[in-house]
């Protein structure tokens, strides 16, 4: 994670990697990393492409008279008539986890308040402002392209169908949470989520394939971008041991 853009650098920097590493002995207990630089560029480039494609195929879109693309109608005919009762049912599943006060509210809420608890304030912050930043984008979007949704849909969901509110959000919190952790496991569990979330919404009739790929920007576009100010903190806190609230401070260092 090392480049020439990141904020590893100056006193603070130096500071802790005087008092945090130590000894040669206690080096080896430390937790906290060794000064460097968190490279920024790559992943905040990423970001505004992100973004970037969302507002041309938003474009597109309008000056196509809002209509679906006419693959789109063909995707969407064949999802139709291939439905069956049990995958519906996951589907309307998806539909009430991905959207509406869970998704938006309950949701940010619970994770926003877990990196508390496990003592991961910017981990927090960053994510509570990424996901009103993915929300607020999302919505603007919507009102700006104002796309009718397709016909034969199964759901009653909000105005304007570009772009998905539902994958913006499972791509929110995916990226998000990979970003924070840094683990494999969470970027497959997280793209997993992300794809069926996608894929939910066109077998419901929901949205349009345009549609999920631009919500799904939006989310990874946000979560980017919101990331680049935080990049450095993260990292060191990533670092840090994360006992949860109720775990005094000398536990673990007698266990």
């Amino acid at each position: 994670m090392s480049g020439a853009d990141g904020a590893g650098s100056g006193p603070d920097a130096s500071t802790a990697g005087a008092t945090e590493q130590g000894t040669p002995h206690a080096g080896h207990r430390a937790h906290a990393p060794a000064p460097l630089r968190v490279s920024r560029r790559p992943w905040l480039a990423a970001g505004i492409i992100a973004l970037v494609a969302v507002a041309l195929v938003g474009t597109v879109i309008v000056y196509s008279e809002r209509r679906p693309f006419g693959f789109e109608v063909d995707l969407m005919t064949s999802l139709s008539a291939a439905r069956t009762p049990a995958v519906t049912s996951g589907a309307l599943v998806l539909d009430l986890l991905g959207g509406g006060v869970l998704s938006n509210v309950v949701f940010p809420i619970l994770i926003v308040a877990g990196l508390l608890v496990w003592r991961r304030p910017w981990a927090a912050l960053y994510f509570g402002v990424a996901a009103l930043a993915s929300a607020g984008v999302t919505r603007l979007v919507k009102v700006l392209v104002g796309r009718v949704r397709p016909e034969d849909i199964l759901v009653h969901p909000d105005f304007g169908s570009f772009p998905s509110g539902h994958s913006s959000a499972a791509a929110l919190i995916a990226t998000a949470l990979g970003l924070i952790f840094m683990r494999t496991w969470v970027w497959v569990a997280g793209i997993a989520w992300t794809v069926l979330m996608m894929l939910s919404r066109m077998y419901l009739g929901a949205h349009w394939l345009s549609d999920t790929i631009g919500g799904a920007l939006v989310g990874v576009g946000a979560a980017l971008i919101v990331w680049a100010p935080f990049a450095y903190r993260l990292y060191r806190e990533n670092r840090m041991p994360h006992r949860p609230l109720w775990k005094p401070a000398g536990t673990a260092a007698k266990s």
